[in-house]
């Protein structure tokens, strides 16, 4: 059988950089093909390269027996290939029907386009409201019309770079049955993810990239995620380690407390997060995740917030900005990396400062210490493997996951006394992810207190002493780690059912 698409030998050098050395890649009609490999390790480039955002030094690409030279995206799209990238490529101002309207030729934003867009996302079970200008969507929303554009063009080749690192384990489970059926029509899929448990549930196939180069193939549903990891990262994966400080933290001292909080689309009876305690939020994607963050982080201003001291000296967080907020000891990372957490045409020298500027080691009296700045800029470059061309490289040249290291190191480094943290590592490969959860839960063994928001629900029992559900912004009662269930959690965050029986009081709900 003639493969639907070849790549050959495909080399693509930036300077003295190669991102792609000799990597080949086949994937044939109806095949579900799984591209693993660590933040950096070529799987963007290659895929550029599939779509026509790159053009090869080397090598050739084969579509149904045929070389083409795909120069541009349009002539990818007359092929038949679609792609869903990690960083969404949606115009905010405008809706969702108009941002899927536009990635279509010939389309306009019409009530019969309106009715085929969301028969497209019943059918994938997608939920978007085609109404929503883009800008007051989360992440996952955002992923969603995504999915749903690409399906819109009737690809036969799907590329897919994690789609599942923002939605529901229920969703994802969703979208697995579309791809299946996809698969069965003939249809070719190429799956990037470092959610080992779905690659292996869905793939027949694997191709495995180490530093720009080809590695390895292997059938994944032959191998184990521990196995699997090993083969993108070329050593043995440890695992977290919880430290003993996070034992009875309820007993800790407070170091944020919400009271009767109703404001700004989130709803708090009573959260209280103490010195060594690790708080998850679980919920489904736009169900008030950024209200929370930004209540938290003091891009809203609230009432009812108090952040305690270490002498247990409690400060009305209610009239301070971010800033001021980061003068008590706190520190935030948000969910979008792009334009929230960094501003994408600073350099990674400069977005160091964009959160240091109350740092007197960084800046004093309107003098900005560059020398300190580039230091700490290495230092989370190197403590948390931060791949980069250089330290004056803008951060809108790094990888997703690579960002999302630096700007989690960039946080985690401050030792601050509160850190508030939306998706700690989306997008990010399994050892960077073990990487940031360790010094999480490193940080909390010092003292301080974590509010970790997470559609991860594996990330929030790994690391997670309690659990509260965030649904259609009201903020459950926060549960012993030990006292939910994924089944529990997952009725919650739906709201099937509000009052799920936690595990020690019966089981699954």
């Amino acid at each position: 059988m003639t493969a639907l698409l070849e790549l050959a030998h495909i080399t693509k050098r930036y300077g003295s950089l190669l991102a792609n050395d000799d990597v080949s890649l086949k994937v044939m009609p109806g095949e579900i093909h799984a591209l693993l490999g660590e933040n950096g390790a070529g799987k963007s480039t290659l895929m550029k390269v599939l779509t026509g955002l790159v053009k090869p030094d080397e090598g050739q690409v084969f579509w149904q027996g045929q070389e083409q030279h795909i120069h541009n995206p349009q002539a990818a799209k007359a092929l038949g290939i679609a792609m869903v990238h990690q960083h969404f490529a949606l115009f905010e101002g405008m809706s969702v029907l108009e941002n899927i309207a536009l990635g279509l030729p010939g389309q306009t934003a019409s009530p019969a386009f309106e009715r085929q867009v969301m028969e497209t996302a019943a059918a994938y079970k997608l939920s978007i409201h085609p109404r929503a200008r883009v800008f007051t969507l989360s992440a996952g929303e955002k992923q969603r019309i995504e999915i749903v554009r690409a399906m819109m063009a009737d690809p036969a080749l799907l590329v897919l770079d994690e789609p599942t690192s923002v939605l529901t384990p229920q969703e994802a489970n969703d979208l697995f049955h579309s791809l299946r059926a996809m698969s069965e029509e003939g249809r070719g899929i190429i799956f990037i993810s470092h959610k080992l448990n779905e690659v292996r549930d869905l793939c027949s196939n694997a191709t495995i990239l180490r530093g720009g180069k080809m590695v390895g193939h292997c059938d994944p549903r032959e191998e184990t995620p521990k196995s699997l990891a090993e083969l993108m990262i070329g050593h043995r994966v440890q695992g977290v380690t919880r430290k003993e400080a996070n034992a009875g933290a309820s007993a800790a001292a407070p170091v944020l407390s919400i009271q009767g909080f109703s404001a700004d689309g989130v709803t708090i009876d009573d959260l209280t997060i103490r010195a060594g305690e690790v708080v998850g939020v679980a919920g489904v994607a736009g169900n008030g995740q950024d209200d929370l963050f930004a209540v938290l982080s003091g891009e809203a201003l609230s009432t009812g917030i108090t952040l305690y001291d270490e002498h247990g000296k409690g400060q009305d967080l209610g009239p301070l900005g971010p800033n001021d907020r980061r003068l008590q000891s706190a520190a935030f990372v948000p969910e979008e990396r792009l334009g929230h957490a960094a501003v994408v045409s600073m350099s990674l020298v400069e977005n160091v400062l964009l959160t240091s500027l109350h740092d007197p080691d960084m800046q004093r009296r309107g003098l900005i210490s560059w020398g300190n700045l580039r230091n700490e800029a290495q230092k989370i470059s190197d403590e948390f493997d931060v791949r980069h061309p250089g330290l004056g490289a803008v951060a809108g040249s790094l990888s997703g996951g690579n960002l999302q290291k630096f700007v989690m190191g960039r946080e985690l480094l401050k030792s601050p006394r509160l850190l508030v943290v939306n998706q700690p590592t989306w997008g990010v490969d399994i050892a960077a992810a073990e990487r940031i959860r360790q010094a999480m839960l490193e940080l909390a063994a010092t003292g301080a207190g974590l509010l970790v928001i997470s559609q991860d629900l594996d990330e929030l029992f790994d690391i997670c002493d309690s659990i509260a559900v965030l649904h259609e912004g009201e903020l459950s009662e926060a549960r012993a780690r030990d006292d939910w269930t994924p089944e529990s959690i997952g009725l919650v965050m739906t709201g099937s059912h509000q009052d799920a029986v936690p595990a020690s009081q019966g089981g699954q709900a």
